[in-house]
């Protein structure tokens, strides 16, 4: 349990990333009118939930006026709003909404981490940027339990595929992106794929409640299996 608070301290306090820094702090001043009154986090945003996880949830990156605000992974948003509506409906959330770092939410058996800490322009981190951030990555997905890794879009799935081929979980071709998909590593470790809750899918329907559902769902079978 400490090094996954170590590890969340040296996410805090990282600044490999210029153009990521300055783009957070400058959303954090200007803010949204909204949240004119807020104090807005303005940092790396830290892991989130269990560190004896065995479901590790990974995201693309804190959105600007989402965590990048509350300084807690998929707090305040929309895309968190589905996020944790289902999360609590498959038993590992102890509630279905967040709102802030102080709203009591407890994630079960789960965590929560990114392949990208900072909230990037237009949601979109350079290849340099990912490169950065990809040893907090590494040291994430190394240092809880997990068996099942859920990759919400296309590139956390990358990201995904990339820890397990590098780390000798898995061999052979590297299967494409798929809402749904699911792919057996070694170690009794699976990954499996969603699109992600953003406005983007979740507004026009390619994301739906009992799709994201099902994804969960799919989770927690294959953790009971492996019990």
């Amino acid at each position: 349990m400490n090094d996954w608070r170590f590890l969340n301290d040296a996410i805090i306090d990282c600044n490999l990333c210029p153009r990521l820094r300055e783009h957070c702090l400058t959303v954090s001043r200007e803010k949204r009118r909204m949240f004119k009154d807020r104090e807005y986090w303005g940092r790396p945003v830290p892991n989130l939930g269990d560190p004896r996880a065995r479901l590790l949830l990974v995201g693309l990156a804190p959105a600007a006026h989402g965590a990048n605000r509350t300084g807690r992974m998929f707090t305040g948003d929309r895309s968190g709003d589905w996020l944790f509506r289902a999360l609590h409906r498959a038993g590992f959330s102890n509630q279905p909404s967040s709102t802030d770092r102080d709203d009591g939410l407890r994630l079960i058996d789960c965590a929560i981490t990114a392949v990208c800490h900072c909230a990037p322009p237009q949601n979109k981190p350079t290849r340099d940027e990912l490169v950065n951030c990809g040893e907090w990555f590494r040291r994430s997905c190394l240092c809880v339990p997990a068996k099942v890794f859920l990759a919400l879009g296309q590139i956390a799935w990358k990201s995904c595929l990339d820890f397990a081929l590098a780390h000798g979980w898995r061999t052979g071709p590297r299967p494409a992106f798929g809402h749904g998909a699911q792919l057996a590593l070694t170690g009794d470790r699976w990954l499996l794929a969603s699109y992600h809750p953003s406005q983007q899918n979740t507004f026009t329907g390619r994301l739906t409640e009992p799709m994201f559902d099902e994804v969960f769902s799919t989770a927690r079978r294959l953790l009971d299996e492996g019990e």
